[in-house]
C-alpha cells in the first residue's frame, strides 16, 4: 500500500501509526531518503493494502478508522485530495486494510504461471522482500529468486529441482507467506517471534529450479516448435510426463553437479530422458548453471534442497560435512519426526558439490512419503511437519 507524504510525516510516524516495525517500512522504501521526506512523495507501508470502500448513511472517516482499529489519519493518508466534512452516500473511498491471511495459492497444482502470479501478489504487499534474477530455463522461462532479511547469516533454501516434486514449491511459498504475516502481525510461528530471525539472517529462496520440467509435468508437451515432439522422443513415444523428473532436455538437474560427478554418469542412463541423465558434462544446462552461479556469489552458511519424498534427511557427502551439520540435523529431525540419514550412493546433487566446495552444511530434505508426484491430500501434513525445519534453517 503506498501512502502520500504529509508535511512533516516521517517513516518512524507511519510505524506507530500502522503498528509496523520501522526496518519494515525502511527496507520497503530503499530508494527514499529516510530523512528527508517530502510533502507529495509516496512511500510504501508493508502488510497493508488499500480497499474500495462505499460510504454507507452516518459514516464519518473516524467511524471507518475505529471499525479497522485505525486513526483517522490513516485514511487520509492514502486519499489525499478527500474532503472529510464532505462525505456522500455511496462515494468509494480507498481504506487502509491489515493483511492477515494468505495470499499464496496453495493447496492445487502448482505450476510457474501459479508461483509468478503468487510472488507478484507478496511482492506488492510485502515491498521488503527483493526478487531477482538468477537465470532463464532452457525454453527462456525466469528463474527467480525471492530474498528476504538484513542479518549477516545467509541461508538458502530451493525446490522443485526435480520436475515431479512440484508440491515442494508450493510447500516452500507457503512457509515464506506464513513468516511474511508473521512478521507484519507480530504474530509468533511454534511460539517463536520472526523479526529476530529477519534481523538476523537473510534467507535466500529459488522455489522452482526447474520451471520448464514442472510445466511438462502438469501440463504436457510445450506448443513450441521441434520441443513438442522431442520431448515425447525423450519419454519413449508417451505423452504421460506424471512420472518425469528432468529438465526440458532430460537432463536430471540434480545429477549436474561437479561432485563426484563421473560416478554418477558412470552408472545412470546414457541418453535423455525422465530421469537420471546426467548431461553431457557437469553444469550444462542454464538451470543448474545459475544455481551454481547463486550459491558462488551469495557465500551461504548453509544450504537446504527439499525434494520428495521418504520423510529424510540427507547431510553428508565423502565426510566433507563440518561438526556443525550433524548438531543441525538433530535439530531439523527433533521439530519434524524427519530421520537423518548421513549420506547414501549418491553423487553429484547440489548438496554434495556445497558440502563438497565449501565445506559447509547442506541438506537434502525428503518431505512426504508415497510415489512422486505426492498427492495435494498430503499437503497440509507435509506442510505442519516441514514447519519446523524451515524455521530451525533460520535459528540454528
Amino acid at each position: 500500500m503506498e501512502v502520500v507524504v504529509r508535511n512533516g510525516d516521517s517513516l518512524w510516524h507511519y510505524s506507530q501509526m500502522f503498528h509496523i516495525n520501522l526496518q519494515l517500512i525502511n527496507d520497503s522504501n530503499r530508494n527514499v531518503d529516510h530523512n528527508n521526506l517530502s510533502e507529495g512523495q509516496r512511500v510504501r507501508i508493508p502488510g497493508f493494502t488499500a480497499q474500495d470502500y462505499q460510504i454507507r448513511p452516518g459514516d464519518t472517516l473516524w467511524s471507518i478508522g475505529q471499525r479497522r482499529s485505525l486513526p483517522l489519519e490513516a485514511i487520509t493518508l492514502v486519499n489525499p485530495n478527500l474532503d472529510e466534512k464532505n462525505l456522500n452516500v455511496g462515494q468509494t473511498i480507498k481504506v487502509p486494510t491489515r493483511i492477515t491471511w494468505r495470499l499464496v495459492d496453495s493447496g492445487q497444482s502448482y505450476d510457474y504461471f501459479k508461483l509468478m502470479n503468487d510472488i507478484k501478489r507478496l511482492l506488492e504487499v510485502y515491498p521488503f522482500m527483493q526478487i531477482p534474477v538468477i537465470g532463464k530455463t532452457v525454453l527462456g522461462k525466469k528463474i527467480p529468486e525471492i530474498v528476504i532479511g538484513t542479518g549477516e547469516k545467509r541461508v538458502h533454501y530451493n525446490g522443485s529441482f526435480h520436475a515431479n516434486e512440484w508440491i515442494t514449491t508450493s510447500i516452500i511459498m507457503t512457509f515464506l507467506n506464513d513468516y511474511l504475516l508473521a512478521l507484519t502481525n507480530h504474530n509468533l510461528i511454534r511460539g517463536l517471534p520472526m523479526f529476530p530471525l529477519y534481523q538476523q539472517s537473510i534467507l535466500s529462496i529459488v522455489p522452482m529450479v526447474n520451471p520448464d520440467g514442472v510445466d511438462l509435468v502438469l501440463h504436457g508437451p510445450p506448443e513450441i516448435e521441434n520441443w513438442n515432439k522431442r520431448v515425447v522422443d525423450f519419454n519413449k513415444g508417451s505423452t504421460d510426463f506424471t512420472d518425469w523428473k528432468a529438465n526440458i532436455r532430460g537432463v536430471d538437474l540434480n545429477d549436474q553437479f561437479p561432485a563426484r560427478w563421473e560416478l554418477e554418469k558412470a552408472r545412470n542412463q546414457t541418453e535423455p530422458g525422465p530421469r537420471d541423465f546426467v548431461g553431457e558434462k557437469p553444469l550444462s544446462e542454464p538451470e543448474a548453471m545459475a544455481m551454481a552461479k547463486l550459491i558462488k556469489k551469495r557465500d551461504f552458511v548453509r544450504v537446504l534442497a527439499f525434494h520428495t519424498q521418504g520423510e529424510v534427511i540427507y547431510w553428508g557427502f565423502e565426510n566433507l560435512e563440518p561438526p556443525e551439520s550433524e548438531d543441525i540435523v538433530k535439530e531439523f529431525s527433533r521439530v519434524s519426526g524427519y530421520e537423518p540419514i548421513k549420506t547414501i550412493e549418491s553423487y553429484a546433487g547440489c548438496k554434495d558439490w556445497f558440502i563438497q566446495d565449501w565445506k559447509r552444511p547442506g541438506f537434502t530434505i525428503e518431505l512426504g512419503r508415497g510415489i512422486n508426484p505426492l498427492p495435494l491430500s498430503q499437503f497440509d501434513e507435509i506442510y505442519q511437519k516441514s514447519l519446523g525445519i524451515f524455521l530451525a534453517g533460520l535459528y540454528m
